[in-house]
């Protein structure tokens, strides 16, 4: 069996670290549920504790309190509780708020700010490194290949997945977007072993997308999803990258969601860039030198 890895990020404005691990305890085994209880009834002891205590307080071995870690999506132990302690002590310098009805231009302007901000800080805070090195080394593999790589995206996520496909376009990586629903499906079908998929959504539970998903995961491509934490896409596919924030996106059009996944995007395409090496650099400047005689002087 093919083993999933997961990315976490925050998805309120609380303890969302701790929300994620109770959230995630009735998929564990046995023996991690009971390190991931001890979390939960004491963050900040769990934080500074060795972990032969932590293995002793939850009747388990120290391989298994490492294996949780891991399980949440996190490098270790080390990781873990570094950012366990963070999550416990810090908090994030803004707290949500939803814009009111009577909301002056300022109070907008303020709360669509301190939003888009606390949502990155959150990220950045909890983010873990291993479904991203993943993520980019399957897309970087792919493209070693000459494999496909297809971003699916639905309305504003549609719009990311559009961006996405211009980013790597730019670092010369052959890739395709597309929004409609039929097409993602005929796409998928065609997808196969060394292809590599991603596909984005707010809620994770758009049906066009999951039916792309199972599609294109039988076929044997990779599957990535950038989506909500405990969604149906997320368990889906083989990576999952968190995409988890505080926004009623029930009341508002996705804002936040969508910064969110452009921000994980950029990520995503550093990383490759990176595995690329020195070989984009007369490409990108090639193409700068293309585009000046696109512009008034």
């Amino acid at each position: 069996m093919k083993r999933r890895y997961i990315h976490k990020c925050p998805h309120t404005p609380t303890n969302t670290m701790l929300d994620r691990i109770t959230a995630s305890l009735p998929s564990l085994a046995p023996a991690e549920q009971r390190v991931g209880k001890l979390v939960l009834q004491d963050p900040r002891a769990f934080a500074r504790l060795p972990v032969r205590e932590l293995a002793e307080r939850a009747h388990v071995s120290k391989p298994t309190v490492v294996r949780f870690c891991r399980s949440m999506g996190y490098d270790g132990l080390a990781d873990f509780k570094l950012k366990l302690a963070g999550s416990v002590s810090e908090g994030v310098p803004f707290i949500h708020r939803s814009v009111d009805a009577d909301d002056k231009t300022g109070d907008v302007l303020v709360k669509v700010v301190d939003n888009a901000v606390a949502a990155f800080l959150q990220y950045r805070n909890a983010a873990s490194t291993v479904a991203i090195e993943c993520a980019a080394s399957a897309i970087a593999d792919t493209w070693k290949m000459g494999k496909r790589i297809e971003f699916y995206g639905a309305g504003n996520s549609g719009i990311v997945a559009q961006d996405a496909q211009h980013k790597f376009f730019r670092l010369g990586v052959t890739c395709n977007a597309t929004s409609d629903g039929h097409m993602q499906v005929m796409s998928a079908t065609l997808l196969g072993p060394g292809d590599c998929l991603v596909i984005i959504s707010n809620s994770g539970r758009t049906r066009d997308l999951m039916d792309a998903a199972d599609i294109a995961r039988k076929n044997g491509a990779t599957t990535i999803a950038i989506t909500a934490s405990g969604s149906p896409l997320a368990s889906a596919c083989l990576i999952h990258l968190s995409a988890d924030h505080p926004e009623g996106y029930d009341r508002y059009s996705p804002m936040v969601s969508r910064l969110l996944h452009l921000l994980i995007i950029d990520v995503l395409v550093t990383c490759v860039a990176l595995r690329i090496g020195s070989s984009l650099q007369p490409i990108l400047q090639q193409m700068k030198e293309n585009l000046r005689n696109k512009r008034y002087a």
